[in-house]
Formats: C-alpha cells, sequence, structure tokens
C-alpha cells in the first residue's frame, strides 16, 4: 500500500491487478474485470454494482441468468465487486440483491460438481469457501433483498449478511435443502445457519432440508423482515441506513467478534473440508444422484 501511494499507481490498474491475483488464487487463469467510474454503475460479466457514494451504499445485483447459479467464475466475480467495494472507503454497505426475475440464486452450480475431475472439484470448493469467508468477514454492512427463490448456496449467501428482506411472494421459499439432493451441508454452511434460528430449529431444517415460505421463514428467524416485492429494495435501504447509524469501528469490531469463532472453525480446517467434499462429491452414488437430478431440470426446461 505504501508502495503504490508512492508512485501514485492509479485504482484501476491496481484493482485489474488484484482481480488477476485473486484469480490466480482460486486457480483462474482469465482475467475478471470489475471497475468502474464514480457513481456510475460498474461490475462484472455477471455483477452489476450500483454505488452511490454519497450515502455510503452501494446495491450489488446478481445477474448469472437464468436462475443465479453459483458458478466457479460467478463465485470469483462476486469477491472482486465486493473487494473493490471494500476498498473504497466511501463505501460502508451493500445491499445484495438479484437481477433475475423470480429468483435470488439458486445455489452451487451443479455441474461445477459432476462429471469433472477430482482437482476441479478441489477448485471449486475453494472457490465457495473463498465466498463464504470474504461476505461473512465483511466490515461492511451487508444486506439482503430476497427478490426471488433462495434455496441452498443462495441462502448461504443470504445468512452471511447481517440483515436479511424477503419479498413476500408464496414462491419465494428460503432455506438449506442439501439433503433432498442427498448431499450433505458442510459445517460451515451448519454454524451459520444455527447462529442464526438456534441449534433445534437448525438440526430440524438441515435433517429435512426444509424450503421456508417468507411467513414461516419469519417466524423462525432466517429472515428479519418480510415485505411487499416492490418495496424489498427500498426496505432494505432503510435497514442498511440504521446499521450506518452507529459507529464503524464499534460495530466491526463487534461484528468480528461474534463471529471470529465460526470463521476461524472453518480457516483452520479448510483443507481437510476441500479434501471431504472432493472425497464424497466423488463417489459414485454421488455423481449418479447429481446427473439424475441435473437430466430431471433438463426434461423440466424441456
Amino acid at each position: 500500500m505504501a508502495l503504490a501511494a508512492a508512485v501514485r499507481v492509479p485504482a484501476r490498474v491496481l484493482l485489474r491487478a488484484g482481480a488477476r491475483l485473486l484469480g490466480a488464487a482460486l486457480g483462474r487463469t482469465e482475467r475478471v474485470d470489475c471497475v468502474g467510474d464514480g457513481a456510475r454503475r460498474f461490475g462484472s460479466q455477471r455483477v452489476l454494482v450500483e454505488p452511490d457514494a454519497g450515502a455510503g451504499v452501494a446495491v450489488m445485483k446478481l445477474k448469472n441468468p437464468p436462475v443465479n447459479t453459483l458458478s466457479l467464475e460467478f463465485l470469483t466475480e462476486l469477491v472482486i465487486c465486493l473487494e473493490k467495494l471494500e476498498n473504497d472507503k466511501s463505501f460502508r454497505g451493500v445491499v445484495l440483491t438479484s437481477d433475475c426475475p423470480g429468483v435470488f440464486s439458486a445455489g452451487l452450480d451443479l455441474t461445477e460438481m459432476c462429471g469433472k475431475s477430482p482437482a476441479h472439484y478441489a477448485e471449486y470448493w475453494k472457490a465457495v469457501q473463498e465466498l463464504w469467508l470474504r461476505f461473512y468477514q465483511s466490515n461492511l454492512v451487508l444486506v439482503s433483498a430476497i427478490n426471488g427463490a433462495c434455496p441452498a448456496g443462495g441462502c448461504l449467501m443470504t445468512l452471511t449478511c447481517d440483515y436479511r428482506v424477503l419479498a413476500d411472494n408464496p414462491r419465494y421459499c428460503i432455506g438449506l435443502n442439501e439433503t433432498q439432493l442427498g448431499i450433505v451441508a458442510p459445517f460451515w454452511f451448519k454454524d451459520t445457519l444455527e447462529n442464526v434460528i438456534g441449534h433445534r430449529a437448525a438440526e430440524r431444517a438441515l435433517q429435512l432440508g426444509l424450503l421456508f415460505p417468507p411467513a414461516e421463514a419469519l417466524q423462525v428467524g432466517i429472515v428479519d423482515q418480510v415485505v411487499p416485492e416492490e418495496q424489498v429494495q427500498s426496505t432494505a435501504l432503510s435497514a442498511i441506513a440504521q446499521w450506518m447509524t452507529i459507529p464503524d469501528h464499534a460495530r466491526q469490531l463487534t461484528k468480528a467478534m461474534m463471529r471470529k469463532a465460526t470463521a476461524s472453525r472453518l480457516i483452520t480446517q479448510r483443507d481437510a473440508d476441500v479434501q471431504n467434499f472432493v472425497s464424497f462429491v466423488s463417489k459414485d452414488s454421488i455423481q449418479k444422484s447429481l446427473q439424475l437430478y441435473l437430466e430431471r431440470l433438463k426434461e423440466k426446461k424441456g
């Protein structure tokens, strides 16, 4: 940082370098761009950021149609765009929402977990871990404006946020439904959900793979507010304004204190978690289940 200040390297150049470095860290060789000017929109192929520097808030929209599945590239772009906002001191909060009608995010991209090599599975899982760690430990205020269905990995992403607003639409269910696909949610998925809704409710939800419609989601506490669909983003912006009335240093230190133990569990077991995932997803029975599920999805689309 001191060297950059001394030679006055343009922020745009630094960001692109950071994108390349992060891509390399995640095993990617392609460049992911996430740059912009002032209060103008910026982003990448799959993420649109609408900044309001005056208010100190940005709206980050997921736009990986049709259902915002968390592909390897999408995961990387989300992390880079969050990093850009974190590095810009004019921003204190982010609203996370979807640009795809009816869906917040369908979760992890099963095509990344089916019919590929163990090395690819490891690369993909490291990217999932990175997304969770960066969002869960972010110093920014993160508020989810959930304007669509939000199962599995989509739900996990919202659980990293400080506050969740869900649109009041019976089709917009939220939850970690991995068991319905024959998959076991990793311990850090479980920890994140348990921190939000408590042990008993999390145990029941995880074993049954429950997806909660809005009223039940509010009752169990997996979301903080349910509002009419057209008010989701404005409500999220109002919520973030309330969080931003607290001095940053006090709020950030408190957030870090509350989340340290959960984050540390993954950080200290990160390699083992990757190995466990690769071993599990490589099993013939799991591959057959995933393949069958993907074939059913194709039939529904047809």
